[in-house]
């Protein structure tokens, strides 16, 4: 099976990535190569599209956008690593629980690499660190196909976080990967994030 096309998209607005997403699933079809975005984005908060109000605990200047992912509000900005899948699960004969499998597993053994110890929660996707969550997690199906994906923490500020109870969770502490590590390389980071999730969806060239 044809492995996916990666593309580094740098830093990004939202809404731009958000349409283009939904632009290349609506038109795509059963031949369509899958693609895999490595983005940042300028500092926002994401609503998902169960997500309630009031785990937006204050009104800031940094916008608020509702989404069609899963899951509740969040926080992007620059210095969190994005991942984006744009895959048909049905042509991989795979479900959803099995997809978010994947994600958590992919940082996982990115973060193993670093002997950064984290964990997944069968009751509350992402992954975590210490019990504090180090990358957040949505998708969207539409058609047999995802949209969204994953935010790894890595060097950012975090403080915008306590605006809001992450993921809908009251009380939940945020970490990054540089709370671990003094020396950073974003690009080996996205590298073996990367190349982690495609090993596990995609076993031939």
């Amino acid at each position: 099976m044809k492995k996916p096309l990666v593309k580094n998209l740098g830093l990004q607005p939202y809404s731009i990535i958000y349409n283009a997403m939904h632009q290349f699933t609506q038109q795509r079809d059963a031949d369509t190569q899958d693609e895999i975005w490595l983005v940042e984005h300028p500092a926002i908060f994401t609503q998902g599209k169960v997500g309630k109000a009031e785990h937006l605990l204050h009104q800031t200047n940094i916008p608020v956008i509702q989404t069609d992912r899963g899951g509740q509000i969040t926080y992007h900005a620059p210095g969190q690593q994005i991942m984006y899948i744009l895959i048909d699960l049905k042509r991989l004969k795979m479900g959803i629980r099995d997809t978010v499998s994947a994600l958590e597993n992919s940082v996982i053994n990115t973060l193993n690499d670093y002997h950064i110890s984290a964990v997944a929660k069968p009751d509350a996707p992402g992954v975590y660190v210490n019990e504090q969550k180090i990358c957040s997690l949505g998708l969207h199906i539409q058609h047999g196909c995802t949209l969204h994906g994953l935010a790894l923490n890595v060097d950012m500020d975090l403080s915008p976080f306590n605006n809001i109870n992450p993921c809908g969770y009251a009380g939940l502490k945020m970490t990054q990967v540089k709370a671990f590590l003094s020396d950073i390389n974003p690009e080996e980071i996205r590298s073996k994030l990367v190349n982690y999730f495609i090993d596990q969806l995609y076993h031939v060239a």
